[in-house]
């Protein structure tokens, strides 16, 4: 792993979380994408050298919806940038870590990602990333 790639949070409302960070960092989000595979709308911040996504659910079922709905809002993961995805899988599967998808999916961000359960990662969901070159 590279770098903490970004922090995701999961938010009821995007609108009203986009102002409030736009507020904080002192300037409004570079970029707004729906992922509609994953019911989520993002919205990403830059922070100096880190990335903020704001994470809002677009259907009750989604995976934010739920996570909102059993923890609140908050932080939901943490993301690592990668530059060989399918190999970190492998390597982090034979450490016994458990993958949520062990074929990548297209996120946000023009990125590959793949997700580890946080049963495996002392709770904290942990998102693996690759540039789409």
């Amino acid at each position: 792993m590279k770098k903490i790639e970004h922090i995701g949070i999961a938010v009821k409302d995007l609108e009203k979380s986009n102002k409030l960070f736009a507020s904080l960092f002192g300037e409004p989000h570079y970029k707004i994408e729906e992922v509609v595979s994953e019911g989520v709308k993002t919205s990403f911040f830059k922070s100096g050298p880190n990335k903020i996504e704001l994470l809002e659910a677009t259907k009750p079922e989604s995976p934010i919806a739920k996570f909102i709905e059993k923890k609140g809002e908050g932080i939901h993961h943490i993301a690592f940038a990668v530059d060989d995805i399918l190999s970190e899988i492998k390597r982090l599967q034979k450490e016994g870590f458990i993958i949520l998808n062990e074929t990548p999916k297209k996120g946000a961000d023009n990125k590959l990602v793949a997700f580890l359960h946080p049963k495996t990662t002392n709770g904290v969901l942990i998102e693996l990333c690759q540039e789409i070159d």
